[in-house]
């Protein structure tokens, strides 16, 4: 019998959508840090593609339009309100992004994983400041309890550089074209408004329904049927 592999759930510091999905999970599901496996994805810098060219493995990009990334300011908007969440667009100058993804490395290695996602999307959504900067990403580490020392230097770390291009050859392998995307069995799920679709294969009971008004409110129109006044 083929053993099942861990439901897994591809994330990234860089996009709104995956800070909001995740800020959805974690609500419907707060165990989920011990039953899926999170993968960060980002875009790589030249180290990194390097290594991950020698494995056969490349990560997909392609520019975005203008009219596609207003787009997008206007639909996170959206979306955060619907979601209940305060966001600060933070505007991002030559982003180094192995920073903060390797440093969720070195944060899952060292058993604080969750702290530093919770400490940098904060930074990141709630204040709108560049977590690839180090004295930013220094900041928020600190604020949040932890040694900002052995996270800032993960990218130095040859044996973290590795387990980085790990991540990118599983995203690879996934096929993935966008964050967030999860995956349980066969099964693929990617974007925001797939969640619920990923919940349900995992059986998580869905959000309840909004409460019955107290007092039933009849139609505001009080004209006949089909009548225009």
């Amino acid at each position: 019998m083929t053993r099942r592999r861990t439901p897994r759930v591809h994330f990234s510091f860089r996009s709104p959508f995956s800070w909001m999905a995740l800020s959805e999970l974690y609500r419907r599901m707060p165990d989920a840090d011990e039953v899926l496996e999170f993968v960060p994805f980002w875009d790589p810098d030249e180290q990194t593609a390097a290594a991950l060219a020698d494995r056969g493995a490349e990560i997909p990009y392609t520019p975005m339009s203008k009219a596609k990334h207003l787009y997008i300011l206007q639909d996170t908007r959206r979306q955060a309100a619907r979601l209940g969440l305060s966001m600060t667009w933070p505007v991002d100058d030559d982003p180094w992004w192995e920073l903060p993804h390797l440093a969720w490395l070195r944060a899952r290695r060292l058993g604080v994983a969750r702290r530093f996602y919770e400490a940098v999307v904060e930074a990141r959504w709630e204040h709108g400041r560049d977590v690839c900067e180090r004295p930013v990403l220094r900041e928020a580490a600190a604020a949040a309890g932890l040694d900002p020392e052995p996270l800032l230097s993960a990218p130095e770390s040859a044996d973290i550089r590795r387990e980085s291009v790990d991540c990118l050859e599983r995203a690879f392998e996934d096929d993935i074209f966008g964050i967030p995307y999860f995956r349980v069995g066969r099964h693929r799920f990617w974007g925001l408004d797939r969640l619920d679709g990923f919940l349900a294969e995992l059986a998580v009971p869905g959000p309840p329904a909004p409460p019955e008004p107290a007092v039933p409110v009849g139609a505001y129109d009080t004209d006949t049927a089909g009548g225009c006044g």
